[in-house]
């Protein structure tokens, strides 16, 4: 089969107009609101005191070098989507190829293929936390300490390295272009639950749904919210693997180390930077290893030096 050319469909065209009208619109929503100040890049976040009573959700709003970040990280993203298409393509239509089983190709294709996918979503996300090297691709999403539908836009760079965690789907013989429609809704999903605008919804959707509030603890830096609701649209992954955290104190977004520049591609790439560095240092090639593959922060006991800026937010 010849390699099908990069290209964008209906629903990724309408896509862009929808963002930037429903920004405009939370910008101007937030702006009616008591916002709360940003704080310091290195302040330090107060332990949770135990107390069950949420916290108000008191927003922090846009910034334009913020908002600039995120929509440079979009435009990379896409850049290289399109680069890597047509090799990711043919990979995935070799799988389907010598697929073991027609599970994929029978009714209600696309509803099976969207819980599917958001099952393996789970792991790929739960997976980019947990190896530093993934991490080092997760890591831009992460590096913006607001909290808007802008952050949402904030796509990583090297996503090639996970493509391997869908692979089982075209091995069940789900085609190429229902893993497509697949991934490209629950990704839209992910979008609007990037926001302050919205509190709590209703207990039955919050027990069920991903959230905005689950995914505000995400994006936490609080330690009581590191390395806990990966989910994409259901959250009763995390619940069923043990991952949960509720939003009960105020979140701090970002990093535990921030990084304190909005350059996109300072943004993307300085955790892969921060690991060559590492592994040019270590002493053994199993150092090099745990450096690459180890959990985000690991460090030889006989180190000293400080790990770079964003290596910390997954404790070790």
């Amino acid at each position: 089969m010849a390699g099908k050319k990069p290209s964008l469909d209906i629903v990724d065209l309408l896509t862009l107009p929808f963002f930037a009208g429903t920004m405009l619109l939370e910008h101007r929503s937030l702006k009616g609101r008591t916002l709360r100040d940003l704080e310091e890049p290195d302040a330090v976040i107060a332990d949770d005191d135990g107390n069950t009573t949420p916290d108000p959700l008191v927003p922090l709003g846009y910034e334009k070098k913020d908002t600039y970040g995120s929509l440079g990280l979009l435009i990379g993203n896409i850049a290289i989507g399109f680069a890597l298409q047509g090799a990711i393509g043919r990979v995935n239509r070799r799988l389907f190829d010598r697929r073991l089983s027609n599970f994929g190709n029978r009714r209600f294709a696309l509803l099976k293929a969207m819980i599917l996918w958001d099952f393996l979503y789970y792991w790929n996300h739960r997976w980019m936390h947990e190896v530093r090297l993934f991490w080092g691709n997760h890591v831009a999403h992460h590096s913006g300490r607001r909290y808007n539908l802008s952050t949402a836009l904030r796509q990583p760079w090297f996503f090639a390295l996970m493509t391997w965690v869908y692979w089982p789907m075209h091995l069940l013989g789900f085609r190429g272009r229902t893993v497509d429609r697949a991934a490209q809704l629950n990704l839209l999903y992910q979008y609007w639950i990037h926001t302050e605008a919205i509190d709590r919804l209703p207990a039955p959707i919050e027990r069920v749904f991903n959230t905005p509030s689950h995914h505000r603890v995400h994006h936490g830096a609080n330690r009581q919210y590191l390395d806990r609701n990966y989910g994409g649209i259901l959250i009763v992954w995390d619940k069923l693997f043990g991952t949960f955290e509720p939003e009960i104190r105020r979140v701090r977004y970002g990093l535990t180390k921030n990084i304190t520049t909005h350059n996109p591609v300072r943004a993307a790439t300085h955790e892969m930077m921060s690991i060559a560095g590492d592994v040019r240092r270590a002493r053994s090639t199993a150092e090099r290893l745990r450096y690459v593959f180890g959990r985000p922060g690991w460090q030889p006991d006989t180190v000293t030096r400080p790990p770079s800026p964003s290596v910390e937010r997954v404790p070790a």
